[in-house]
């Protein structure tokens, strides 16, 4: 029987939520679609939230989406700084994705533990930090641009003080830009560049990853794979392949609108579903709630 593409669809939510429900372990692997699911999508689209905090940078550079503006030419560092504090004040003061929360839900209750390139800080407002591994680091952190100490520093309040001194010229005053106070070096943010500190901070992440799947590589083990593009499948997606096939008991799964892939050699071992992140978790909770009101139908 040929099933049309909504049958296809239900059939992939019912079969996502079996195997959560019958995990003994899960491994998230979230990168940025599960935060352009949420809504934040201003990394690479001129979208609401762009258009509010960054039209003045825009009239003024020509770029129309933050990741242009981070990796825009400027030509001193009060205005690089004033772009970095407006993003980062962005980024840190948003409200938390309702995606997120729905990742705890459809979660709730299992052995979890998420690997992130993400540095937004969404996942640590809803998961413990013990159950995350950032391993590209995270933007509530700076370090020193000259990694001259293994040590990071809080950035919040840095950033909301420059954030509160962009002058009419979208710069900030020299004396602000924030500088190591070991050796006077200018501070950067703690996320993947050529001066990123993988000090014991990184090392960490990695080490918690690697303990958790190492505890639970016998069991039924379900790597979920959350919004990783093409960009850099080095990070989550290569290494959820290998573990999947080299793990008896393990199982994939990939949510994605544009780059859910399933290689042949796990064809059987996984399944890759190309619809938006967000619906695909609506729908299963309402689906999750629907079977748990029919138990409790049966049993009353």
């Amino acid at each position: 029987m040929n099933l049309n593409q909504n049958d296809v669809y239900e059939e992939e939510v019912k079969s996502l939520l079996k195997h959560i429900e019958e995990a003994d372990a899960i491994v998230v692997g979230a990168a940025s679609g599960l935060s352009a699911a949420a809504g934040f999508k201003h990394y690479y689209v001129r979208d609401d939230d762009f258009v509010e905090n960054f039209s003045d940078f825009e009239d003024k550079y020509g770029y129309h989406c933050t990741f242009d503006g981070a990796y825009y030419p400027y030509m001193k560092d009060e205005e690089r700084w004033a772009f970095t504090a407006r993003f980062l004040s962005m980024i840190l003061n948003a409200e938390t994705g309702e995606t997120y929360h729905d990742l705890y839900k459809l979660l709730e209750n299992k052995p979890v533990h998420i690997i992130t390139t993400n540095q937004d800080s969404q996942i640590e407002r809803v998961f413990p930090p013990e159950n995350i591994s950032a391993i590209q680091g995270d933007f509530r952190y700076f370090q020193c641009s000259k990694r001259c100490q293994d040590k990071l520093y809080e950035a919040k309040d840095i950033v909301d003080n420059l954030e509160e001194n962009i002058d009419e010229n979208l710069e900030i005053p020299t004396e602000l830009i924030p500088r190591c106070p070991n050796c006077g070096a200018q501070l950067d943010t703690w996320a993947r560049s050529p001066v990123f500190l993988e000090g014991s901070k990184y090392i960490n992440e990695h080490l918690k990853a690697q303990k958790f799947i190492q505890e639970n590589q016998d069991k039924k083990i379900l790597f979920l794979e959350l919004g990783v593009g093409r960009m850099t499948p080095m990070f989550i997606q290569e290494p959820f392949w290998n573990l999947t096939y080299n793990l008896d008991n393990a199982y994939y799964i990939t949510i994605n609108p544009k780059d859910a892939l399933l290689p042949v050699a796990i064809k059987d071992k996984g399944m890759a579903i190309p619809e938006d992140i967000a619906k695909v978790f609506k729908d299963a909770l309402a689906l999750k709630d629907s079977e748990k009101l029919s138990d409790e139908n049966e049993q009353s």
